[in-house]
């Protein structure tokens, strides 16, 4: 509020109470099921089917959810989640040794593994070579796949230094096909100091007397500028004429020898200065060779041109790989050893030494007729707050049902529909009726639809159309509909169709589906007309309860619920008044007659329409006292036109007197 303290005009802006409700999303479907790879257990969410095909691979001969999610899609779906399941799996790995020039002596360098379980892991191959930006101590890894001549993907430059940008297990991070996990434990760098070796014999002839300094890094702690004059000044060398003299003054500046002060560490993480005082350099044929004072994974010694060019003498010492000279890490014996093609899964070991271990990968135990792994699936997604629809394509059975059922029915906001299958082989009325006659419980959160579709075999196993569950096409014609006409009507009738279906299993007759459509059994049939193609033509719950037989009443009153429970959060802790009460109404009141103009409820007017009802009857005294706010919302449904009954008569002729 503002406090006028001076003659003038004020301006504070006033909330307007308008807290706008948004409807939720009714059509983001879940599948569970079995995949040819992608993480078990944990849900995600994709939006077209190329998505899936990256992350979950191809169709399995004998698993629906690769069928049913392209027929999701295929059929008018935007997105959904999905949980991979298996049992037993296990996943396809390669674990290549380090480059010990002793075969005996290498010990495991890195585990290169397929990102997820499954037997398609072991169609991985995998080509080591040396870094194309620092060969001598980055490798470079290509993930093969199939066969294929082509690499899918390529990493250039990685190395073995955690903490680096390029460390190879950073390829985690990026990769669609592997998880690398180095090999911490090996020791064999232990011992390896790090060097900088000059390109060939040192070039002193021509050198100006200026040209004395050199940047030096060693271990990783920072360049520091020496000045090799420091050593001939001090007469630890008499001249730089030679290239042990440069030699000897080069350890001399770096290590301290004399009255020399030595390089000093600039780094807290930098262990001691023994990297300086046990730096040694030294010359063979004239050619130079640093050594870092400490051997390990970061020994390194690098050289850099002075910062003054004019006094640079590194390009005379052909020291540093700017100059054309070798600089080799510790760490660079732990690379993998170059080879062209490691098969993930299926390498032999014994005939490749540069191979330590192999485990090939599987899909486990085969699933059928045991349904808990699916239905312990469910309880991925409890924190997933935008599913509304549940499918396990192709697990038609009761257990399955019921536990789908009964999951949407109780979880925290009841804010999920299920789509059951039957099996394949239930295709006539007896068959379909006891199926239906042992779920339990019969709520309202889902239906059962019946029969499966004809489709062709992806796989290519068969030439003849194969049975497909029909969840994924409901799923799909669920969010087409909501998506073109609203959740408020039913996902059957002409409007329909399904695309991708070339049959059905078994066509019913009028008769047959007259005594599934019915109470107890409220079946929803897929049926085939010459003039409409392959419908669903059935919108029951598989409920007998009347207030919510029909699945866009059920569904409707869902996304209520939940919009409703999202958009008035903000309710919680307010002053719980008469002021209160009318911004509940208000705002409730708009999301509820904007519903109402498109056409979502039943009646020709408001009143008849809706009710929200939140004031002193609602909320009383000693509601307020228990700091409860009552709020009442009502709803006419719309319910479909499921009979149409047409009365034909004659018109007798007019007798005229």
């Amino acid at each position: 509020m503002v406090q006028p303290t001076y003659p003038g005009v004020y301006v504070e802006e006033v909330s307007s109470g308008v807290r706008p409700i948004t409807a939720a999303s009714t059509s983001t479907a879940a599948f569970i099921g079995q995949a040819q790879k992608g993480p078990i257990g944990e849900p995600v969410k994709i939006y077209n089917y190329t998505e899936f095909q990256d992350q979950y691979g191809d169709f399995l001969t004998g698993a629906y959810l690769a069928h049913s999610v392209l027929q999701f899609f295929n059929n008018g779906g935007g997105s959904c989640y999905i949980v991979r399941v298996a049992e037993g799996e296990a996943t396809a790995d390669i674990t290549l040794t380090d480059r010990h020039t002793t075969v005996l002596s290498r010990l495991p360098s890195l585990t290169i593994a397929a990102n997820s379980p499954g037997a398609w892991g072991n169609g991985l191959i995998i080509a080591i070579a040396d870094g194309s930006n620092d060969p001598d101590n980055e490798f470079g890894l290509d993930v093969y796949f199939g066969g294929e001549p082509t690499p899918r993907e390529s990493f250039p430059g990685l190395g073995m230094i955690p903490g680096r940008i390029n460390y190879a297990e950073s390829v985690n991070n990026t990769s669609q096909y592997i998880e690398i996990t180095v090999d911490t434990s090996n020791t064999n760098a232990d011992a390896i100091s790090g060097t900088s070796v000059g390109q060939g014999a040192v070039n002193l002839i021509g050198l100006a007397a200026e040209q004395t300094r050199l940047r030096i890094n060693i271990n990783g702690d920072g360049y520091q500028e020496i000045d090799l004059q420091d050593a001939v000044d001090e007469a630890i060398v008499a001249d730089l004429s030679s290239a042990a003299n440069v030699a000897s003054a080069i350890q001399a500046v770096v290590t301290g020898q004399g009255a020399l002060p030595g390089l000093q560490k600039q780094l807290v993480s930098t262990p001691s200065n023994v990297i300086f005082t046990a730096f040694t350099a030294s010359q063979a044929a004239n050619r130079l060779t640093l050594t870092s004072g400490s051997p390990g994974i970061n020994s390194s010694v690098q050289v850099m041109p002075a910062s003054n060019i004019n006094q640079d003498v590194s390009w005379a010492l052909l020291l540093g790989r700017s100059n054309g000279g070798t600089e080799t890490f510790g760490s660079a014996i732990l690379r993998p050893v170059v080879g062209s093609s490691y098969l993930v899964g299926l390498h032999d070991p014994v005939a490749d030494d540069a191979v330590d271990s192999v485990t090939e990968g599987n899909d486990g135990i085969p699933l059928i007729g045991n349904d808990m792994v699916f239905t312990n699936a469910f309880t991925s997604l409890d924190n997933i707050d935008d599913v509304s629809l549940l499918a396990v394509p192709g697990r038609g059975s009761l257990q399955v049902v019921n536990a789908g059922m009964n999951y949407c029915a109780n979880r925290s906001l009841s804010d999920c529909f299920f789509i059951g299958d039957m099996a394949p082989d239930d295709d006539d009325v007896p068959d379909a009726q006891a199926f239906a006659g042992g779920i339990s419980p019969k709520n309202s959160y889902g239906a059962v639809y019946m029969p499966w579709l004809l489709g062709p075999d992806p796989t290519g196993v068969s030439s003849a159309n194969i049975p497909i569950p029909p969840s994924g096409y409901v799923a799909g014609i669920f969010a087409k509909t909501d998506a073109n006409r609203g959740v408020w009507k039913a996902p059957a009738g002409i409007e329909a169709a399904l695309a991708g279906a070339s049959g059905l299993v078994a066509n019913l007759t009028d008769a047959q589906h007259g005594d599934l459509n019915q109470d107890p059994y409220n079946i929803n049939v897929i049926r085939q007309f010459k003039n409409a193609g392959r419908v669903i033509w059935g919108a029951r719950t598989i409920s007998s309860d009347a207030e919510y037989r029909y699945v866009p009443v059920r569904r409707m009153a869902i996304m209520l619920r939940v919009s409703l429970y999202r958009g008035t959060q903000w309710v919680v802790f307010e002053p719980n008044d008469e002021p209160l009460w009318a911004q509940i109404r208000l705002n409730i009141g708009a999301f509820m007659h904007n519903l109402f103009r498109q056409g979502a409820f039943q009646g020709g007017s408001p009143k008849e329409a809706y009710l929200v009802k939140c004031d002193a009857e609602t909320t009383t005294q000693n509601d307020i006292n228990q700091g409860i706010v009552n709020i009442i919302v009502g709803f006419a449904p719309l319910k479909p036109a499921e009979f149409v009954m047409i009365k034909i008569q004659q018109l007798a002729g007019q007798i005229e007197a």
